[in-house]
């Protein structure tokens, strides 16, 4: 058995880029995720690891970009307004098909807000912050231990699918210690990557990395096999967590950090005797909609719950049956407030 480690929830990330095989990165500092680049710069030297602290958000996305054309390993790391400032590159990299892995320890906003937590960068993540209508994976950690599993397994799916990956924290998770066991990568089956630009040996077809298509017919058929990507993913990487939700008579749903204070709010509710189970959605996209879809026949009556003002409870209304209702508590960040169980478990039974 790995030995357990007592790690910060940026330093899991670091780590597990590590083991993941990854040996570029490329990012600006920025609370509250800095722990990441301060890890990578001190452990990449002793394994000929590239860090490059970029002059800008903008630089480091573009390098990644680059570095990802040759077929490596590769990240960036921000928070909110510095992921704002990549959205263009991870346009491109969405349009060029190029794997690579972002991680967002998302703070409060709009504009420069703060450093406290926040989930308002839900839309921006799932929706295509960029332009263009793309999509790209999106893992939300709610534990130290998550955030090395899902950084691993977000560099397998952003190979696999040959499109970016993002890995959606905040400073409560990323900043928190917890314990942590370290397990070795497990082997992935991936495709070779072929299309990778390695320099053209001499009678080989050249290979060109673009996300430019100017021919009759060529940028349509482009995005139609991006969707065909984007429905496959959904078909078969969707990932959630169910909690007590077999007999439930009011399912919370919840992502992240937040999740961890509802599932103590729902089992405040059981030793009420409230008949309560939580829904976590562990890819926000491809988001969980069968899931819900499913724990909505039985359960008509969910309460979303989210750290800001609104916005993942627009998918989990369009992915519940229809005759089911859903209800919403946010609460936008400010001054380091965080809710807490008892909080949620009065809006528990204020819908129960």
């Amino acid at each position: 058995m790995s030995q357990r480690l007592f790690v910060k929830g940026n330093e899991a990330v670091a780590m597990a880029a590590i083991e993941a095989g990854c040996r570029y990165y490329f990012g600006y500092p920025i609370t509250p995720q800095s722990d990441i680049p301060e890890y990578l710069s001190r452990e990449f030297p002793a394994l000929n690891g590239e860090f490059i602290q970029a002059e800008s958000e903008v630089a480091a996305i573009n390098m990644l970009l680059g570095a990802s054309a040759t077929g490596v390993r590769a990240m960036t790391s921000s928070s909110s307004p510095g992921i704002s400032l990549k959205q263009e590159g991870i346009s491109y990299m969405a349009g060029s098909e190029l794997p690579g892995v972002i991680v967002n320890i998302s703070r409060s906003g709009p504009g420069l807000g703060g450093i406290d937590a926040s989930q308002a960068d839900y839309w921006q993540s799932v929706k295509g912050g960029g332009h263009g209508g793309y999509r790209i994976v999106v893992l939300a950690p709610a534990s130290v231990q998550e955030m090395y599993d899902l950084t691993m397994l977000a560099f397998d799916l952003s190979d696999l699918y040959r499109m970016p990956a993002m890995v959606l924290a905040d400073s409560v998770i990323g900043q928190m210690k917890e314990a942590l066991i370290p397990n070795p990568r497990p082997d992935t089956l991936l495709p070779a990557k072929e299309w990778a630009v390695r320099g053209r040996k001499e009678g080989t077809p050249q290979k060109i990395v673009k996300s430019l298509f100017l021919g009759d017919g060529e940028l349509e058929a482009h995005n139609w096999k991006l969707h065909r990507k984007y429905q496959e993913l959904t078909e078969k990487e969707s990932r959630h967590e169910l909690y007590l939700t077999d007999d439930a008579e009011l399912i919370v749903a919840a992502f992240g950090s937040v999740a961890r204070i509802a599932k103590s709010a729902v089992m405040m509710a059981r030793e009420a005797g409230l008949k309560v189970g939580l829904i976590r959605p562990i890819t926000l996209f491809p988001f969980p909609a069968k899931a819900f879809a499913e724990v909505s026949q039985s359960c008509k009556k969910l309460l979303d719950i989210e750290l800001n003002t609104g916005q993942m409870v627009d998918d989990v209304r369009l992915s519940v049956a229809r005759d089911a209702e859903v209800f919403f508590y946010g609460r936008p960040p400010g001054a380091g407030s965080l809710p807490v169980p008892e909080e949620l478990f009065e809006q528990i039974k204020k819908h129960y």
